[in-house]
């Protein structure tokens, strides 16, 4: 069984008609995309876009093999214009199968968002997904058979893929294909990072892909480190790339901190950014957790951790620093990158990047300054990823 995704944007396209920001502005070329439609085999239409019957020509394919035109989700603005010799589009009612001459069986999926999904499967028994943009399975069952192939809003609804996931409906060899692509990231190495991280692709409109062909699959880095300096929006770059994944578990290093109003705040505001399927642990005792097998971590952050580890050695005190102090610390920070090294779990871990800026005046800041460019070093140096974020941009040093 193919595809051929005759568009992969949003339902108004990319760039947006009359849109005057930078991600619409960059949506040129190939980066440019029409409303998502699929042609699968020649035989289904899931979607009836406008200027489907050119965009299907362009792809080197025709549309006069289609004997079934599909909706899954409402079209706004004007009625699209059926091209002459193509069947009246329809939506099957949902949990109902549909069963085409040309050997396709389409089973109709409920949602949590108007619209509807359908699971396809071929001739050569082949499975793929497709889900409308802004939608995601409702009253999934489990265990599920892993599709081969998942066309879904990856960007607008990264907890579809994380539902699809956590009951087997997609697994490492599904090949996970962004489709109503919208203005939301730019589009470029920006988007192929975002998805790549989420263990998915995008492909430029007019690609046919072949569904069970994995090879293309990207792998998801299994460590990764996010430096960045102060609010420049490392932990939203940490919780994004776990967004896509189940119960993960959030390792918070920094405590309660009874009685201060502003951390209360910051917790609360990462606390209300995070999804509702992930556990949280308050904890500064990370090696249990990656000697364990489990859920994803997510720790933030490895700079508190620093400081919980500094405090219990005495490292503030002059003496007790040289009388044994350091080379305490340093013993708990060979154990962590020891711990982080043979980890089993998929692990993202934040860390503050504080050696550019101006002195520390007192030598306590100094001390701490160096030993947390120790740790970040050594922490990078176990993990396949390294992001720095800049102004809310993330720059790959490694990976």
């Amino acid at each position: 069984m193919d595809v051929t995704l005759l568009g992969t944007g949003a339902p108004a396209g990319l760039p947006r008609p009359d849109c005057p920001c930078a991600a619409c502005a960059a949506a040129q070329g190939e980066n440019a995309r029409a409303a998502t439609a699929l042609l699968v085999d020649g035989a289904l239409l899931l979607d009836l876009t406008p200027g489907a019957a050119f965009a299907a020509a362009r792809a080197g394919r025709s549309l006069g093999g289609v004997r079934q035109v599909l909706l899954s989700h409402p079209h706004d603005g004007p009625a699209v214009e059926v091209p002459a010799g193509l069947p009246q589009p329809g939506r099957v009612p949902d949990g109902r199968e549909l069963a085409l001459l040309t050997g396709h069986r389409v089973r109709a999926l409920a949602l949590d968002a108007p619209g509807t999904g359908y699971a396809v499967t071929g001739p050569d028994g082949q499975r793929l997904l497709y889900l409308p943009p802004g939608g995601a399975p409702a009253g999934l069952e489990e265990p599920a058979e892993p599709y081969d192939m998942v066309l879904a809003d990856v960007v607008g609804r990264p907890d579809a893929l994380a539902k699809l996931r956590a009951v087997g409906a997609a697994g490492p060899t599904t090949d996970v294909v962004a489709v109503h692509l919208d203005h939301d990231v730019p589009p470029g190495p920006e988007l192929r990072r975002r998805l790549a991280a989420a263990g998915a692709r995008a492909v430029p409109d007019g690609t046919t892909l072949v569904v069970g062909a994995y090879e293309d699959v990207p792998d998801v880095p299994r460590r990764t480190l996010v430096l960045g300096g102060a609010r420049s929006g490392k932990s939203v770059e940490a919780e994004r790339r776990l967004e896509s994944f189940p119960d993960v578990l959030y390792v918070a290093t920094g405590g309660t901190r009874g009685g201060d109003t502003e951390w209360a705040e910051r917790v609360a505001a990462h606390r209300e950014r995070r999804p509702g399927s992930w556990r949280t642990a308050e904890t500064c005792d990370l090696v249990p957790l990656l000697k364990e097998d489990g859920p994803p971590l997510l720790i933030d952050c490895l700079s508190l951790w620093l400081t919980d580890a500094m405090d219990a050695v005495g490292a503030w005190d002059d003496a007790e620093w040289a009388d044994g102090g350091e080379r305490a610390l340093r013993d708990r920070v060979r154990e962590l990158t020891e711990a982080v090294r043979g980890t089993r779990r998929t692990l993202v871990a934040v860390s503050n990047e504080v050696g550019s800026g101006i002195v520390p005046a007192t030598a306590s800041g100094r001390r701490y300054r160096d030993e947390l460019g120790r740790l970040n070093a050594a922490f990078a140096a176990e993990c396949e990823q390294v992001l720095l974020v800049v102004a809310g941009q993330a720059l790959v040093l490694r990976g």
